[in-house]
């Protein structure tokens, strides 16, 4: 019997491993989207800057140093702790919401996005916002990424009934 468990035990690591894989490598392809788009935005565009001024989708390079919809400036640091604690969380607790692939990549999106936003203003003291929907502020892909990770995840994860025995 001691050789079955071993043996599940080794398949509950090789899952966890999957599940960090996939989380770890969701974040770092956001990361990088976020990071190229801004970059090609900052290297095309001067400040306050647009591109596409009449379509429904413009690019305006907006540096952004408050938070959503650069509210409250002064608090960087706060905005900076949060996406320590969020990375931390979602690294250290993220598995515990299961090891499928659909869950690690929700996870990994709202970390990338954390981690992106958090590395630029640690470096830059701002975020580079670019993606003008005319009727909502101005965002980035980090931004889209938390966002859209956070009402799947309220969605899928925070929806589940616990079943009496």
């Amino acid at each position: 019997m001691l050789g079955g468990s071993d043996a599940l035990s080794a398949s509950v690591r090789s899952a966890r491993r999957r599940g960090y894989i996939v989380l770890l490598g969701t974040a770092l392809l956001v990361f990088i989207a976020d990071h190229l788009t801004k970059w090609l935005v900052t290297q095309h565009l001067a400040p306050s800057g647009e591109l596409f001024r009449s379509s429904p989708v413009t690019i305006s390079y907006v540096q952004n140093r408050g938070a959503a919809f650069g509210l409250f400036p002064q608090f960087q640091w706060l905005y900076l702790l949060v996406a320590v604690v969020v990375g931390l969380y979602i690294v250290l607790i993220g598995p515990r919401y299961g090891t499928g692939v659909f869950r690690q990549v929700i996870l990994g999106m709202i970390l990338g996005g954390a981690v992106a936003n958090g590395v630029d203003r640690l470096t830059q003291g701002y975020v580079v916002d670019f993606i003008n929907l005319h009727w909502w502020p101005v965002f980035n892909l980090a931004d889209s990424s938390i966002v859209l990770g956070i009402i799947i995840a309220v969605l899928t994860f925070g929806f589940r009934r616990q079943v009496s025995e």
